[in-house]
């Protein structure tokens, strides 16, 4: 965002954790007015928020409508996922040969406090997002982060994640298991193997959620 105030800043934070929580829905008109009052701040801020949101992808304009939250069609959302997978099973191969064991002991402890609160959705979500964060990081490749990243922020228009399904998420926590057990081993191909399982699997899970709320 350039040369956003601190308030600017706030409201983008603001309005971002509103779209992951499913608050802000693809199709949702963002009026200045309406925001500033729920968020408590002046249109000022508001309005740098939705032009970040506009600059990331999120956020377009509608004629005679204003600023609204992007809907994303069934091949966009296949499109987003195919690059996840390539992209993440590229990571896990990468981490197999360059993750230290302390970030292998950590990608254990994130999935075993998964199983733990496996029934209470908003700590697995976040839960699920630090298993994934740390596996990038674990990679070693800033160029792949970044490509990560981007996809991730687009992928923020569908809101909630597949997690709020009990069966999706004791699924997530088993695959994860098997990519944990490919680092261990320093096997990168089927660390590879194991994520791109994963997260094709969130992918059907993703586009039965997109049927049942189109």
């Amino acid at each position: 965002m350039t040369e956003t105030s601190g308030q600017g800043r706030e409201a983008y934070a603001r309005l971002i954790e509103d779209i992951k929580a499913g608050h802000v829905r693809p199709g949702d008109r963002l009026t200045e007015t309406d925001l500033a009052n729920r968020l408590g701040l002046s249109r000022t801020p508001v309005r740098e928020a939705i032009r970040q949101l506009e600059s990331d992808g999120l956020v377009t304009h509608v004629p005679r409508v204003g600023a609204t939250m992007r809907k994303l069609d069934y091949r966009e959302v296949s499109e987003l996922y195919e690059m996840r997978a390539v992209l993440e099973g590229t990571a896990a191969r990468f981490a197999a040969r360059a993750a230290s064991d302390i970030e292998l002991a950590e990608l254990e402890a994130i999935n075993d406090e998964m199983r733990r609160v496996q029934a209470d959705v908003i700590p697995l979500q976040e839960a699920n997002r630090q298993f994934h964060a740390v596996l990038l990081e674990a990679a070693r490749n800033r160029y792949l982060v970044r490509a990560v990243e981007a996809v991730y922020k687009t992928l923020l228009i569908l809101g909630p994640s597949t997690m709020e399904e009990a069966a999706r998420a004791a699924e997530a926590i088993a695959e994860h298991d098997r990519v944990i057990d490919a680092l261990r081993a320093r096997d990168g191909s089927t660390a590879e193997t194991a994520m791109r399982a994963h997260i094709e699997a969130g992918h059907r899970a993703r586009l039965r959620q997109f049927r049942a709320n189109p």
